[in-house]
């Protein structure tokens, strides 16, 4: 009999406790937020999820009727911004803003990470996007099979990438490997300092994001081979696909995404992406957004999950065959 009153009592002292957690949780939503809310970017200012989340900010704040502090802390590849969420209170005042190869990319690559990737979940997927081969005129090449021509015949051609790791990087390997030919990788921090490298013809070519080199195309400083996606670009239409240009069943697609710490309350995640995802239907903003040719979406947490699991097991096996392993 006693046993059995011990076990009623902690039945209903549970019940309790859950009831209060239940009660805490639903108040503090009520009152979030109370300070402004600091979304960390992973990347460079200027860069696909950078504009993208300066063009929600207004929106999103005035909904919020707090701020959007924004703070850029790019390195080794979205690591560093990733370390910062991911060592914050789980309490909706700090975001992460980063591309997917941060999760289904890093923990393949990098051998050792100070963060575990299960400390943050994906929000939403806010756009996604391609990229674009470029080269300098100096090269001598107007079509991917000139390029590959070209390859095969020097072995001193070299492409940069915004870092070891990033989109950008991923996708010129998978052109090579795809060729079977060889170049030169030279990494820089961001891809505004490989574009100028570029640009000053140091390096040959590279996977760029389109809106900061579609300009030049047009301008004629640089030469625009192909898109890495299925899509070509609304800045450049003239600019065939990979596929179109003769590499089969190529896509490079990659995605911006908001993540949170685990643990933040779900009433809170609940409000912060009906707030992100009305933002992104608003027809001025989506509007700016294909402007830099990044593809609004608005998910579910769920689909965004879902979406950097695939992600992973398709590069995972590029990964592989590439032997990639980063510091």
């Amino acid at each position: 009999m006693m046993l059995m009153k011990k076990r009623t009592l902690a039945i209903t002292l549970l019940g309790i406790l859950m009831a209060v957690c239940a009660t805490t949780s639903s108040v503090y939503a009520q009152t979030w937020p109370t300070r402004a809310v600091r979304v960390v970017v992973s990347f460079p200012p200027g860069t696909p999820g950078d504009v993208t989340v300066r063009h929600l900010s207004a929106s999103v704040g005035a909904a919020l009727g707090q701020p959007l502090v924004i703070e850029n802390r790019p390195g080794a590849g979205g690591n560093v911004g990733t370390e910062v969420v991911a060592n914050s209170a789980p309490d909706g005042y700090t975001l992460l803003e980063g591309p997917d190869t941060i999760f289904s990319v890093n923990p393949l690559v990098y051998g050792k990470l100070n963060y575990k990737p299960s400390s943050l979940v994906p929000l939403t997927t806010l756009v996604t996007f391609s990229q674009m081969l470029v080269c300098h005129p100096s090269v001598g090449v107007k079509t991917v099979a000139e390029l590959t021509a070209l390859a095969r015949a020097k072995n001193n051609l070299a492409y940069a990438s915004g870092g070891a790791g990033v989109p950008g990087h991923l996708v010129m390997e998978m052109y090579l490997a795809a060729a079977g030919i060889q170049m030169t990788h030279v990494p820089y921090k961001g891809p505004g300092p490989a574009a100028q490298d570029l640009l000053a013809g140091q390096v040959a070519c590279a996977f760029l994001v389109t809106n900061a080199v579609a300009p030049h195309v047009k301008a004629g400083r640089l030469i625009g081979l192909a898109m890495s996606g299925k899509k070509r670009s609304v800045l450049v239409p003239e600019v065939p696909t990979m596929q179109e240009a003769g590499v089969p069943n190529f896509d490079a697609t990659f995605a911006e995404m908001l993540y949170t710490p685990v643990g933040t309350p779900p009433e809170v995640i609940k409000r912060l992406h009906a707030e992100v995802t009305k933002a992104l239907q608003a027809s001025d903003i989506r509007e700016k957004l294909l402007a830099i040719d990044a593809e609004p979406v608005g998910d579910s947490p769920e689909n965004a999950a879902k979406r950097i699991r695939q992600e992973t097991e398709r590069w995972a096996v590029v990964v592989k065959t590439l032997g990639l392993k980063l510091d």
